[in-house]
């Protein structure tokens, strides 16, 4: 022994005050916090996770997608489409909707009422067989 480990007592012998099963413990949930927030980070980012906001959005664009084909296959099978194509053709683009409103085509099977949305949808699928 050293002249200070003499003099002060304690010095030289380090008496831990933390046991090693306090310190991986400690470790533990350090992995465990950072783990997580990893987890969420990859998830939110690249898993595909959602939030409800997120997930509503989706849902009612895909029924609204739905909705909108079923309108668009709903005209074409009109008998008199020839003539309700020149018809929409000599429409101008932000009337179309309305046109779609006024035959009905917007509107679903078994519903009584139509939706906007899904008419300004149908007529921009519509437009496109005109295009075509």
């Amino acid at each position: 022994m050293n002249a200070l480990s003499q003099k002060t007592p304690g010095v030289g012998l380090h008496p831990s005050t933390v046991t090693e099963a306090e310190v991986k413990v400690m470790y533990g949930v350090w992995g465990l916090i950072l783990g997580a927030a990893g987890a969420i980070v990859v998830g939110f980012n690249w898993g595909g996770w959602t939030i409800r906001d997120a997930s509503q959005e989706r849902t009612e664009a895909a029924i609204l997608t739905a909705r909108a084909a079923i309108c668009v296959a709903q005209f074409t099978k009109d008998p008199n489409r020839q003539q309700r194509l020149r018809e929409l053709k000599a429409v101008s683009t932000w009337e179309r909707a309305a046109f779609i409103e006024k035959g009905g085509w917007n509107r679903m099977p078994g519903e009584e009422k139509a939706n906007d949305n899904v008419a300004r949808t149908c007529a921009e699928g519509v437009g496109a067989l005109i295009e075509k």
